[in-house]
């Protein structure tokens, strides 16, 4: 059974290829509606623990991530798993380290590094993407 989040739920981002992941932002509550089946979660310290499978990448506020090959390889299975699960990405409030990693999702899935941040503002957050370094990050992808 494919397990994927409705297309309208607060923070879900329709990727170029249809499947559908939610960005989001830890310091908020918990979105209402079902719970992820896997979450990449992107802070400078170890999240707490969640009931559903997760994965922690060492990312400090508004720089990049510590790891980047074990970011790059958590987000290209993260990408796979979409196809039936519910994913998730998130970050302290959502938006820079979150919308970085759904930017560079969005090349993974197809479109051009150069588009992919003007995608995920317009599709996400306008507020996606906060640092010079986090724009080179996804135009070094390809």
């Amino acid at each position: 059974m494919i397990a994927t989040w409705e297309s309208s739920a607060e923070g879900v981002l329709r990727l170029p290829s249809g499947r559908l992941v939610r960005g989001r932002g830890l310091r908020r509550p918990l979105p209402a509606g079902p719970r992820p089946d896997f979450a990449l979660y992107l802070r400078g310290r170890r999240p707490p623990p969640v009931e559903w499978e997760s994965r922690w990448i060492r990312w400090p506020d508004f720089w990049l991530p510590s790891d980047r090959d074990g970011f790059l390889e958590s987000l290209r299975e993260l990408r796979k798993r979409s196809e039936s699960e519910r994913v998730e990405i998130a970050c302290g409030g959502g938006f820079g380290r979150t919308g970085t990693a759904l930017a560079c999702l969005v090349v993974f899935d197809g479109l051009a590094d150069e588009q992919a941040i003007s995608y995920v503002r317009e599709h996400y957050s306008h507020r996606a993407v906060e640092t010079p370094w986090q724009r080179r990050f996804v135009a070094g992808l390809s």
